[in-house]
């Protein structure tokens, strides 16, 4: 059956369009698309995995602390966010950034999946458990199997630069395909950290996932991380997004089950000109299609996140309204 988005976007007039941004109250946000918390099978690996040579710089240090769903809890509770889907980091383990591969990899894969899980299973409805795999390990499809009939494994998770995903390589494309045709079997919505480590990575690479990749959710919904970047608004993001808007401009029924989240996308920092063209390209790909997301604990405090940082976007209050309390659906 189809999927899609619980809460639609309104249209917006032209005055509401160049009418001056200002932060103000707004209602909280309902669902954080995007969230993480290491198993104990993951932290016991981060110090190797963040000083391994293949590191493209050093690990943030939120990304090492040890913190707990109860430390997510209280911040969403701070914040009035209802619902976070928890993003397993399994696929660390798998990673080719840590080298030497360890031995136990697969091993640790499972284990990590079974505790974010086991720790939506204990909060139910507050917290929704996100799988993960290397999409290039040969027991990826083997462990997405493993949560199919799982009540409590909802989603899963892709992350293309630890994974070393290229998404030039066949092979690789291949590969990432049959992954989504077992999440799709599974009936797990995915959500994809797109960006890889191509220098150039942008709308070449936004085509040829539309097109090779994509159909083989068959109608379970992806989500793109980071709105196809990786954190920030650098011109590989902008690249990847322009992509997306004229893929979508020129075949707009053809991934009704497409969607975006915002984490780490912008900051209180980022400068009104970029908030103003993030607003105008997700107009022009379809405010419907985007969600929120805070890349906790990266993104420091959700209050901060998801209510002041996100409040400064040039959006009308029907736009901020719709956008917060967007729910994509998960089974």
């Amino acid at each position: 059956m189809p999927f899609k988005c619980i809460v639609a976007a309104s249209a917006v007039s032209a005055a509401l369009l160049a009418a001056p941004v200002m932060a103000q109250a707004h209602t909280p946000v309902h669902t954080d698309h995007h969230v993480h918390v290491h198993s104990p099978a993951i932290l016991e690996i981060l110090p190797a995995y963040c000083r391994s040579p293949g590191r493209i710089g050093a690990c943030d240090a939120a990304f090492v602390e040890p913190l707990t769903a109860d430390d997510l809890l209280a911040d969403m509770d701070e914040a009035g966010v209802q619902t976070a889907w928890m993003m397993s980091t399994a696929y660390l383990a798998e990673s080719p950034i840590v080298v030497p591969a360890l031995a136990d990899a697969p091993a640790r894969v499972h284990a990590a999946n079974a505790f974010t899980v086991a720790t939506a299973a204990a909060h139910p409805g507050r917290l929704v458990a996100f799988i993960s795999v290397n999409p290039l390990t040969p027991d990826a499809v083997a462990e997405i199997e493993a949560w199919k009939v799982e009540p409590y494994a909802k989603g899963l998770k892709l992350h293309l630069t630890n994974s070393g995903v290229d998404l030039r390589n066949p092979d690789h494309v291949r590969r990432l395909a049959a992954v989504f045709e077992a999440a799709s079997d599974a009936e797990l919505t995915i959500m994809i950290h797109m960006r890889t480590r191509a220098e150039d990575y942008g709308a070449r690479d936004v085509r040829i996932f539309v097109e090779q990749v994509l159909p083989h959710a068959r109608n379970i919904p992806v989500v793109i991380a980071h709105s196809g970047g990786w954190g920030g608004l650098d011109a590989n993001t902008w690249n990847a997004m322009e992509g997306f808007r004229q893929v979508l401009a020129g075949q707009p029924d053809s991934a009704p089950d497409l969607f975006f989240d915002l984490a780490q996308v912008f900051d209180a920092d980022t400068s009104p000109e970029n908030r103003a063209r993030l607003v105008e390209i997700m107009r022009s790909i379809g405010l419907k299609r985007f969600a929120p997301g805070s890349d906790w604990p990266f993104s420091g405090p959700l209050d901060g996140y998801l209510n002041d940082a996100m409040g400064l976007l040039p959006l009308s209050s029907q736009e901020a309204a719709s956008l917060r309390q967007r729910r994509i659906w998960v089974k």
